[in-house]
This record gives C-alpha cells, structure tokens and sequence, in this order.
C-alpha cells in the first residue's frame, strides 16, 4: 500500500519539487494552495494524476483546511505524512512601520495554517489503522537566526519550533512524529533574488551563494523514510557558504 501525502504550498518553489518527487516515489498526494490552476499544473507535470489530488487551500481558514483533509481521506482513506510547507513573508520594512493587517497575513499562514493542518492531521493519524503518522515542518533558518525587517516571519518560524517540539511530544503515545527542517537558500523561483543582492546585518547588500533545491526533498524524502520508532527532530540543510555560521 502506497503512503499518502498531504503537502502545502505544494504549487511553487519546495512544495512543488517535495510533491514531484513523493509522486515518483509513488505516495498518493494531497496538493494544497491557493491557486488551483497552478497547482493542476504540477499535477500534469508529474503524469501521476490518478494518485494526485489538487485542492485549493486557504491554510489560515479553517473550513478550508477541514475540507483539504476531509477530500484526502475519502480519496486516499488514510494519511501517512503532513508537510507543513505552505508560508509567506511582509515587506521588508522596518518593524514599525509594518501594519497589523501585514503582520495578522504572515501570522495567518505562517504558524496559523501550521496549527490548523496539524489538529486536522492528528485527528486522523491518531485512530487510523495502522495507526500513527509523520508531520515535518518547514521552520526555515528563520527558525534559528533574523534576516533584517522579517519580524513576521522570523516571528513565526520562531513559534514553528515551539509547535514542532508539542506535536512530538503530543503525538508520542499515538505513534505521531513530528521533526522540522530549517532550509537555507534553496534554489527556486522564490530564491532568484537572492543571486542579485538580499541586505545583510551589517546594512550592505550582498548576493548569496543557493544551492539545488534537490537537497531539500531528498532530505524530507529522507525524514519520512525512517520508521515511526525512529525520528529527526531537527535537520539544517542549507547552503554552505552562505552568511549564516559564524559572523557572516
């Protein structure tokens, strides 16, 4: 029996290559997002549409979230592996002059949508049978060290950790794991910029080394591949000359 997969922000960037390549290891996935017309893009992409299922998805609402979970298990009739993907950041601006609304978005989705998909996957995973499942969280290096003006969403990845390490602990006697990966630098779409110049701590501006987002999935691929007796509670994989260990 195949696994099945739920994935936010499966459409761009990391969602959309982890989704690719579960799909080539033959999970059944749920692709969530917010444009369904891109995420039947990577549908089509993959040529596994009979084991791929597209639902639109605001993470942060929770009548969406119920139905993204509820249309998973009456196609698939299970869940294996939540990949809480799906994230967003505010303008770059100093800290006081960002509003509450762009604060409330960042919160919304960022941590939010985490908790949302995480209740909905434990309600499942914890009486299925066989029982149990795995829950990875995209934290980001954010989770461990600020960019600057990234209150939210340094805020949030911050509050990732917090909600990693309760979901493990949590899940323990129901045979739920949960781990997190802190990701620096991915190549993607999203991570163009960063080839042209991101601020620095220091005020300058500089562009920063990326590496192949295929380091990203075959380390989520690696995290679900352990048995449920075993876990990675934390993974870094990033770029390893960007300014990050160290003073820079």
């Amino acid at each position: 029996m195949s696994k099945v997969a739920i994935v936010t922000g499966a459409g761009t960037g990391i969602g959309k290559y982890t989704t690719l390549a579960l799909l080539e290891e033959g999970y059944s996935v749920a692709l969530a997002g917010r444009r369904a017309a891109v995420l039947e893009e990577v549908v089509e992409e993959s040529g596994a549409s009979d084991r791929a299922l597209a639902i639109a998805t605001d993470v942060g609402n929770p009548q969406d979230v119920n139905l993204l979970f509820d249309r998973t298990l009456s196609k698939f009739g299970r869940l294996d592996l939540l990949f809480n993907n799906a994230g967003t950041g505010a303008p770059g601006v100093p800290m006081e002059e960002l509003t509450l609304s762009q604060w409330q978005h960042v919160v919304d989705t960022n941590l939010t949508g985490a908790f949302l998909c995480t209740q909905a996957a434990l309600k499942i995973m914890k009486y299925q049978s066989p029982r149990g499942g795995r829950i990875i969280n995209n934290g980001s290096i954010s989770a461990q060290v600020p960019r600057p003006n990234s209150a939210p969403y340094t805020a949030t990845k911050h509050a990732i950790t917090g909600l990693t390490k309760s979901t493990a602990l949590d899940g323990r006697a129901f045979d739920v794991v949960c781990g997190q990966i802190d990701i620096g630098n991915a190549a993607t779409d999203m991570t163009s910029r960063m080839t042209d110049g991101v601020p620095q701590a220091d005020g300058s501006r500089k562009a920063e080394p990326t590496m192949h987002v295929d380091n990203v999935v075959r380390a989520v691929l690696y995290m679900d591949s352990l048995p449920l007796d075993a876990n990675v509670q934390y993974l870094t994989v990033l770029a390893s000359t960007m300014p990050f260990t160290g003073r820079g």
